[in-house]
């Protein structure tokens, strides 16, 4: 098992690149020194690019393998869709992931899914009898790679996980061309089928956590599902007022493309629409804000959830806040049991995926897992 770090720091000024710093930190596999460095220098995101590849080329000349696998994979993650560099860079990651990790016994599988394949990783139990199975994936544009942390420490719990990653992620849209598709029960039950599992837990992380409810809600091989955290539905956040503006200008495509390119002039708005088209495989900003959309409350069935379900989130979470875990939580009306646990500051876990603090996460998760 391996030994994470405690604390969020303040490795930058600008909150979104500072989460990000911390995000590399805090999943275990780079070195605090270098990430102070990096930060120091970061004046836009090409600054940060350019940083962390010159931490990987650093890492990789000293035969820190690890170290220098996430500075080129932190690097990929804010190069933008179009440059070469991104493809180049998400193989460099991959070799050196499994390089470094070698002596880990990861097993490498490919499930046949709409006319291509997903990447799962297989991590056998460690010890003696197995506690079951345990289906695992990230969110939006992550990496199973990027959790391996997680799935080390469930392995070593005594679980058999299978991280696999869906249409849009890592390998399924890079290598195969799956693009993204909100409706997760799919490739949960094609993973479950290829490796014959009957029974499993489910762990969703980021926006994961609203395909796991969703995949729960279909398909009844899930028999605990934990979101970590929920997102439920985008727009709940918003007042009545600017729902049905939304509402309405989404029907006035042409004006609403023109407005979302006009903010595009925002990097981290930038990136995150183009990021979203690249892995939907579209072309227009407003096709971004549909996919965004279509995250709701409705697609998400919550009603037809019947199993155990722990929703964990941070009491700062920036990108999913505790206000939607109580819709989520409220919306469970069939669930067999609705656990909410809600990290704090004083706990080094109040941001998004509980960043400063996993090991108390995956604490509570596997104390979970084991009272169902």
């Amino acid at each position: 098992m391996y030994t994470l770090p405690v604390g969020y720091f303040k490795f930058h000024k600008d909150a979104f690149i500072n989460y990000q710093l911390n995000r590399w930190y805090s999943l275990g596999f780079t070195c605090k020194e270098d990430i102070e460095k990096v930060g120091k220098e970061i004046k836009t995101f090409e600054d940060y690019v350019r940083g962390f590849i010159r931490l990987g080329d650093e890492a990789l000349a000293e035969k820190r393998i690890r170290n220098a696998a996430f500075y080129y994979r932190a690097a990929e993650f804010l190069v933008d869709p179009e440059d070469k560099q991104k493809l180049a860079l998400y193989n460099k990651f991959l070799e050196l992931f499994y390089q470094g990790f070698v002596e880990d016994g990861i097993e490498q599988h490919k499930v046949a899914y709409a006319g291509g394949f997903l990447p799962v990783m297989r991590l056998a139990p460690k010890g003696g009898a197995t506690k079951g199975t345990l289906l695992a994936f990230g969110g939006f544009d992550s990496f199973i790679e990027d959790f391996y942390c997680m799935w080390a420490f469930f392995a070593e719990a005594g679980y058999e996980v299978l991280a696999f990653e869906g249409p849009g992620q890592g390998g399924a849209l890079r290598t195969y061309g799956l693009p993204f598709d909100h409706d997760w029960e799919k490739p949960v039950a094609a993973v479950l089928d290829h490796f014959k599992v009957r029974d499993a837990a489910l762990l969703g992380v980021s926006m994961g956590g609203y395909w796991g409810i969703r995949a729960a809600a279909f398909e009844k091989r899930i028999t605990r599902v934990i979101a970590f955290p929920p997102v439920y539905d985008w727009m709940e956040m918003a007042g009545g007022f600017n729902r049905e503006l939304v509402d309405l200008l989404m029907k006035a495509r042409g004006l609403m493309n023109w407005m979302v390119k006009m903010k595009m002039s925002n990097g981290k708005l930038r990136h995150t629409i183009k990021q979203t088209l690249y892995l939907t495989k579209k072309s227009e900003p407003i096709e971004a804000v549909e996919w965004m959309l279509g995250m709701n409350k409705d697609h998400l069935h919550s009603r037809l959830v019947t199993q155990d379900v722990l929703l964990a989130g941070g009491e700062h979470d920036a990108f999913q806040p505790p206000m939607l875990m109580e819709k989520q939580r409220k919306a469970l009306v069939n669930a067999k049991s609705v656990t909410v646990r809600i990290f704090t500051k004083a706990e080094h876990a109040d941001q998004h995926c509980q960043i400063g603090n996993i090991g108390l996460a995956l604490q509570v998760m596997s104390d979970w897992l084991n009272t169902k």
